[in-house]
């Protein structure tokens, strides 16, 4: 089968499984649909690895980034001033633990410290998906961020509906 077509062909898995998971209702599902998609085509092993043309993956970290940023608002900004103490707390914290957690789970499962600290650092699932492309285990730290994302986003909406009183957990 051609380059091409083994292309066409992930792209088509990756979108109708993208777009399926939108009924789903879960935020980032068309992310997620699409991993999903994709992936089990390329675990099948019937298909070549996809050869993507030179310069997709910067057009992609550009895209990514620029959705990124169309969500930092002059509210963001605002609400920044007044929860600066917070969000620096909570980003110090989940960088250490993940650290942690990341160099424990490689010493204790024997998987690879650089998979470890990339599945377990902070990130969204695009961006240390391509981070961990950088370093040559994009697949993986995909995987354990996939897992991670549909974990929290099935549990989260959960836990805050019952620690919380009814008047802060409904939208």
């Amino acid at each position: 089968m051609s380059p091409l077509a083994t292309l066409m062909l992930y792209l088509l898995a990756g979108t109708s499984l993208g777009l399926l998971a939108l009924l789903s209702g879960i935020p980032a599902a068309p992310l997620a649909g699409a991993l999903l998609g994709a992936g089990i085509v390329s675990m099948s092993g019937q298909l070549d690895q996809a050869a993507w043309p030179t310069g997709t993956r910067t057009i992609l970290e550009i895209g990514i980034g620029t959705v990124i940023g169309t969500g930092l608002t002059r509210a963001s900004l605002e609400q920044l001033q007044v929860l600066w103490r917070p969000a620096l707390l909570i980003t110090v914290t989940l960088v250490l633990t993940g650290i942690v957690i990341g160099l424990w789970s490689s010493r204790l499962l024997g998987i690879d410290p650089v998979v470890a600290l990339l599945g377990a650092a902070p990130g969204g699932i695009s961006g240390m998906s391509l981070v961990g492309a950088e370093f040559g285990v994009g697949a993986a730290v995909a995987a354990l961020h996939a897992v991670r994302l549909i974990t929290v986003l099935l549990v989260l909406p959960l836990v805050v509906r019952l620690v919380l009183p009814s008047s802060l957990g409904q939208p």
